[in-house]
């Protein structure tokens, strides 16, 4: 794929709809590739920096592996480990990471930290999350709804996502409904739907199949859809004076039988990024459960969860095939997987 060989992945809006659904097309067969044992090393002697201001599990493990599988070195460089925007510019560290490495994944907080450092590199920069983006992540949640609705096109997908609609995993799919017009239902009390700026730059480009709504009626927005998908409405690391607020606001957004009972469909499917905190087997959510008198899970009840893992677990696999895709794509003119 000429046309995203040495681009930066730091957001969808930075793609067309063909981009997007070749991405896809690509991960899809890197996923039967490794199903079937019959690896394709394309990333032999290629060098790669992972760059985690913020601590991961699923987006770490999943650029190893997929580095690894194809033949790729990493150097993980973690919270705390470098001089990166402390003793050292962001500017600088580019500059001299981009010689030494081909590609640069960077998961931190700040968006325009990634926006300071693909402007100053000369080698593709992959964002693994930021504060107001997770682009990663929500090509591995496209990748799953395709296969779970293999006769579909993206534009005839119904999907509502319920709980914090202010976060990057709202953002993120916000854009990918633009681009390949999903029709999006955004389901959260107003002081927590979208930046306005965000959710007018991804409307004024959707694509007229595309169908955007924020709303608070919850029986409303999940009428009829194919997908229900959630997140944590906390995370660790956020300042605990937050969590009351919020968890106040959010309490009657829980996924849980009653909200399923309300979509009138049969089929639909709960998605879920992880971590989720459907039961009391973590120490956030034993403490969050504890300290507001929750019962049977926080954004997702456990037994909703239970019934859905498959499908979420599946969501989880396909980080490694979709950003096994992305690092190919940048990294690789001319693909030869035959």
């Amino acid at each position: 794929m000429k046309h995203l060989y040495k681009r930066h992945f730091l957001r969808l809006l930075d793609f067309s709809n063909t981009e997007l659904e070749n991405i896809i097309i690509l991960s899809e067969k890197l996923k039967k590739i490794k199903k079937n044992n019959q690896e394709i090393q394309l990333l032999k002697k290629k060098n790669i920096a992972l760059i985690f201001e913020k601590e991961s599990t699923r987006t770490r493990c999943s650029f190893e592996v997929a580095a690894f599988d194809q033949g790729a070195h990493v150097t993980y460089l973690g919270p705390g480990s470098t001089h990166f925007g402390t003793k050292e510019s962001i500017e600088d560290t580019a500059k001299v990471l981009s010689r030494l490495y081909d590609g640069i994944e960077y998961r931190g907080h700040d968006h325009s930290v990634i926006e300071t450092l693909s402007k100053h590199s000369n080698v593709p920069v992959w964002n693994g999350l930021t504060d107001k983006f997770h682009p990663t992540q929500i090509i591995a949640d496209l990748l799953t709804m395709k296969e779970v609705f293999k006769k579909k096109q993206f534009f005839e997908i119904k999907c509502a996502y319920i709980g914090d609609s202010h976060n990057n995993i709202a953002n993120t799919l916000l854009e990918a409904a633009s681009i390949l017009g999903i029709d999006l239902r955004l389901i959260s009390p107003k002081p927590y739907w979208p930046e306005k700026n965000i959710l007018n730059e991804c409307q004024n480009k959707a694509k007229n199949t595309s169908k955007i709504t924020c709303t608070e009626n919850i029986k409303e927005g999940v009428k009829d859809v194919d997908f229900i998908y959630t997140d944590v409405w906390v995370s660790m690391g956020e300042p605990e004076t937050t969590w009351k607020e919020k968890i106040v606001l959010l309490k009657n957004y829980q996924v849980n039988q009653n909200m399923i009972n309300m979509t009138n469909n049969p089929n639909v499917k709960v998605l879920h990024c992880l971590p989720a905190l459907h039961d009391k087997k973590n120490t956030l959510a034993k403490s969050i459960l504890k300290e507001y008198n929750l019962q049977d899970g926080i954004e997702i009840t456990d037994n909703i969860f239970q019934k859905n893992e498959q499908i979420i677990f599946e969501q989880a696999e396909n980080r490694l095939h979709t950003i096994k895709a992305i690092l190919i794509s940048s990294l690789i003119k001319k693909i030869n997987l035959k």
